[in-house]
């Protein structure tokens, strides 16, 4: 049976000054790296296919984090 994954992207700099970001381009916070290395600690039980992700580059950055924490030979982004 296959499984949908979803995964919002770690907490961004501004996200942690309290400020709406919205399609503006900000980058992880020290918190949003440890959250996304979490997540990806958390999804590497699972066999995962594919990613999707935005193109700003706080979901990228998060995207490619999980994958350092899985096996990603064959894990298209």
């Amino acid at each position: 049976m296959s499984k949908l994954i979803l995964v919002r992207h770690g907490q961004s700099i501004w996200n942690d000054k309290n400020l709406f970001t919205g399609w503006v381009d900000i980058p992880l916070s020290q918190k949003g790296i440890f959250e996304a290395l979490n997540a990806g600690e958390k999804l590497s039980k699972f066999d995962i296919d594919i990613v999707y992700t935005s193109k700003l580059a706080r979901a990228i950055e998060t995207a490619l984090i999980i994958l350092s924490k899985i096996d990603t030979q064959k894990t298209p982004i």
